[in-house]
């Protein structure tokens, strides 16, 4: 008798377990869901509309004390990135910080809170590398050697660097303010940072 009731009771147990860890995962899809319900500012890049380039319509507006500088999006090509960058844009994150490096003929770089290089909002986010090409006005984002330490510093190319292609995120191409990037110096502030949805 007790020889048949050891696998009913095993059986009884992993049919448990099996119950248990379903319920898990989808209380933890239904609150991601409910996250995503509850916050009518996270636009994700799946929402997004693009061109016959890859761009979308929808762009981002950096305004600085030289003018604007304003770039669409790759929502296909980094759609992590680019839902991130949305969600830090709209949350008011880019607000108010600096640009700490500028590199004529290389790149402008902003996206750190304390203004060293090695600061950010804290996440970091997996390597979206795509066959996006630097050229001028390409917005990237920053990192260390780490390929998927990237977090919320990015940059704009100030030339063409195919040096880098391949090896850093891209998710945004300048398609207004190309002369304002040039004028950009190290220490300029992002006055403010704003989703259009056009």
């Amino acid at each position: 008798m007790k020889k048949l009731l050891k696998p009913f009771f095993l059986n009884l147990f992993f049919l448990f377990l099996t119950f248990q860890l379903t319920s898990c995962f989808k209380a933890e899809e239904k609150g991601k869901e409910q996250a995503k319900a509850s916050d009518p500012t996270l636009i994700t890049a799946e929402s997004l509309t693009v061109n016959k380039n890859g761009l979308s319509h929808e762009s981002i507006v950096i305004k600085t004390v030289h003018g604007n500088i304003e770039f669409k999006l790759y929502p296909k090509k980094a759609p992590n990135t680019v839902t991130r960058i949305i969600k830090l844009t709209n949350d008011g994150f880019y607000d108010g910080i600096k640009f700490h490096r500028v590199v004529p003929n290389f790149v402008i770089q902003a996206g750190d809170p304390s203004g060293t290089g090695s600061g950010g909002s804290g996440k970091k986010l997996k390597a979206e590398f795509n066959d996006a090409q630097h050229i001028k006005g390409t917005v990237a984002m920053a990192r260390t050697n780490d390929p998927d330490s990237a977090d919320s510093q990015f940059y704009i190319a100030l030339n063409t660097l195919p040096h880098l292609d391949g090896k850093y995120t891209v998710f945004g191409q300048v398609v207004d303010g190309l002369d304002i990037i040039n004028k950009v110096k190290q220490g300029d502030v992002i006055i403010s940072m704003v989703f259009n949805k056009n």
